[in-house]
C-alpha cells in the first residue's frame, strides 16, 4: 500500500526527474558528437601570392622601353691617347699666388674665439694659516784651537787652546775666554761647550 506524499515532497521528485532527463541528453549528444566526426573536411581559407613589382609583363615591359628616351652611345673615334709632355709641363709648372686664403673654404676668415666673462662670484681668498716660523739658526763654531795637553801627578789632562793670538791653559770645568767651558779632555780630541749659545762641540787635535 503506498503511503501519499505531500505537495512539496512532489514538487521535488518532479524537478529530480526533469534535471535528470536534461543531463541524459546533453551527455547523449556528446557522445555522439565524439565518436561521429563530420562527414566534409573544412575548407582552406587560399591565401593570395603578392606579385613583385619587378615582374613586370612582356607588353608592358615592350611598351615602356618603346616610351623611354634611348642612352647615348659613345665610341672612340677622333680620341688622341698619346701623352703630351708640353701641356704637362705647363700644368705643373703653376705656382700658386695667393694671399694666404683657404681655397677650400668658403670663410677663411680666422675665427674669434670668445672671451669668457668675468664670473659674477665675489672672489673668496683662501684661508691660509699662519706662516711656519723661521728655521733656528746654527749656533756658530766654536772660534778655539787645542793644540796639545798635557798630564799631571794625578793623571789628569790640562789641554792648550789659542783664539787668535792668545793662548789658554785649561783644565776640565774651567771656562776660556770668559765663554767657552771646557769638557772631558782626551789625548786626540777635546768636548767644549759655548755657553752663549749652551752648544757643546768636540775639537780634534789640530795638526801644526
Amino acid at each position: 500500500m503506498a503511503l501519499p506524499l505531500g505537495l512539496e515532497n512532489k514538487r521535488q521528485v518532479y524537478l529530480a526527474a526533469a534535471l535528470f532527463s536534461v543531463v541524459a541528453l546533453i551527455g547523449g549528444w556528446e557522445l555522439y558528437t565524439s565518436f561521429a566526426g563530420p562527414s566534409t573536411p573544412r575548407p582552406v581559407p587560399q591565401v593570395a601570392t603578392p606579385v613583385k613589382a619587378t615582374a613586370a609583363a612582356p607588353a608592358t615591359l615592350a611598351a615602356t622601353q618603346a616610351t623611354a628616351p634611348s642612352a647615348q652611345k659613345l665610341d672612340n673615334i677622333g680620341i688622341d691617347p698619346s701623352l703630351h709632355m708640353d701641356k704637362l709641363a705647363q700644368s705643373e709648372n703653376i705656382e700658386y699666388e695667393g694671399t694666404g686664403r683657404n681655397i677650400f673654404s668658403a670663410e677663411s676668415a680666422p675665427v674669434k674665439i670668445p672671451v669668457p666673462a668675468a664670473s659674477a662670484r665675489p672672489t673668496v681668498p683662501v684661508a691660509t694659516g699662519p706662516p711656519p716660523p723661521p728655521p733656528v739658526p746654527k749656533p756658530p763654531a766654536i772660534d778655539l784651537k787645542y793644540f796639545g795637553y798635557s798630564q799631571k801627578s794625578d793623571k789628569s789632562f790640562v789641554a792648550y787652546f789659542t783664539h787668535g793670538e792668545d793662548v789658554f791653559v785649561a783644565k776640565s770645568g774651567e771656562i776660556v775666554d770668559r765663554r767657552y767651558k771646557v769638557g772631558t779632555i782626551k789625548a786626540n780630541s777635546v768636548e767644549v761647550t759655548d755657553l752663549s749659545y749652551n752648544n757643546t762641540q768636540t775639537l780634534s787635535l789640530a795638526a801644526f
